[in-house]
């Protein structure tokens, strides 16, 4: 049986009103939760084809917790919080 992931209309019920910067780089989830994880699994893999790459990307995808997930998702809050703070200044003064 599949793992429940949260969906799209369920992080709008977590987080109904984020920062309307969307584009700020200080807010881009997958650079600090996503791609770290992911850069350590493939570490030192070597693939043959493109459909090697995208069947150990979507094994490393089927095998993560919802946990994972949640912990990325649910610390997006404070970091929207620490954007809002310092008004949207990429660099603390």
């Amino acid at each position: 049986m599949g793992k429940s992931v949260p969906t799209c209309p369920d992080l709008c019920i977590l987080c109904p009103n984020p920062p309307q910067d969307r584009g700020s780089p200080d807010l881009a989830p997958s650079d600090f939760h996503l791609f770290g994880p992911l850069k350590r699994h493939l570490g030192g893999m070597a693939f043959e084809t493109e459909d090697d790459l995208i069947s150990e990307l979507r094994n490393w995808f089927d095998n993560l917790d919802v946990d994972f997930f949640r912990v990325g998702i649910n610390s997006l809050l404070s970091r929207w919080q620490k954007c809002i703070d310092i008004h949207g200044d990429y660099v603390e003064k």
